[in-house]
């Protein structure tokens, strides 16, 4: 298969695990353009944006979203990411330009860069208020603290594996993950099997870094527990900002702060934090937003 960002979904044969994995090399990559982002930065960014993507695929609905957020005590500060069950991901760190020596493996140190903090998990039903759940972090690695929100909060005993392995002109060569969990219903010797075989695996990365597939990926993750693909679907990096959310976002700021605005003949700017565009406005268009708000009241 062309090298193309795409997830797939999967269960084993007896139906006791399910699975899902993806490449998302060039998402990442554009990201990491977009934010202008350090290699580490990258690397978090990448693999909390793989997991949004994976965790976005359980959603029932297609108007449901999934946030991911993560705040360090780090020099990250924070990772957001959100997903929708179409493939549709986006996201940021609060501070791209961290730059950290690397860990004594050689591995970009993704845990220093967070350091201790929470990880808050956003499902968004479009009720009236989201679901909302909290866990410490455990490694700041993103897939070890992702692995213990599913076991604190959704009691489901999951494993997670996500990568992103850059190049030395500091672009993505690679980055993906996956995700498998036992369903309810599953044995003792379909356990053993999967731990088996997750203590074979080396990394993500060490699989998708030379063309290898999602298929490939799983194909480790669920050796010699008869596979079986459910779907797929391509997966990317998009943000759906407009300049009329933006007006949403200057009405937010209330009269007050609007009409000192007009008294200083200013217009404003938003800036989406998700893909960097720009939205200008008039001092006419805050006259309008005020005239809408006057309305309201």
């Amino acid at each position: 298969m062309e090298d193309k960002d795409y997830m797939i979904r999967a269960i084993s044969g007896n139906e006791e695990v399910r699975a899902f994995a993806l490449r998302t090399t060039k998402l990442v990559e554009k990201a990491r353009q977009i934010h202008d982002d350090s290699p580490v930065a990258t690397a978090a960014l990448g693999r909390t944006l793989s997991a949004a993507l994976m965790m976005g695929d359980m959603l029932k609905n297609k108007q449901d979203l999934i946030t991911i957020h993560i705040q360090g005590e780090g020099p990250l500060k924070q990772i957001l990411a959100t997903a929708n069950m179409d493939g549709e991901v986006k996201g940021y760190v609060a501070d791209p330009s961290v730059i950290l020596p690397p860990k004594e493996n050689g591995h970009l140190d993704v845990g220093g860069a967070i350091g201790k903090g929470v990880l808050t998990v956003i499902k968004d039903y479009g009720l009236k208020d989201p679901y909302v759940s909290q866990v410490d972090l455990v490694t700041g690695e993103i897939a070890e603290d992702l692995t213990y929100y599913f076991a604190q909060s959704e009691q489901t005993p999951t494993a997670i594996g996500l990568g992103v392995l850059m190049n030395k002109d500091v672009t993505v060569r690679c980055a993906g993950g996956f995700i498998v969990q036992l369903m309810p219903n599953a044995h003792e010797k379909t356990i053993a099997q999967l731990e088996k075989n997750l203590k074979g695996l080396s990394s993500v990365t060490d699989i998708l870094k030379d063309g290898h597939t999602p298929e490939d990926l799983l194909a480790v993750v669920l050796r010699d527990m008869d596979m079986k693909i459910l779907g797929q679907k391509d997966v990317r990096f998009a943000c759906h900002c407009s300049k009329e959310k933006g007006y949403r976002a200057l009405a937010t700021l209330g009269k007050k702060e609007l009409q000192e605005l007009l008294d200083e003949g200013k217009g404003a700017e938003v800036n989406c934090e998700f893909c960097g565009k720009n939205y200008c406005y008039s001092t006419d268009d805050i006259k309008n937003i005020l005239i809408e708000l006057s309305k309201k009241a």
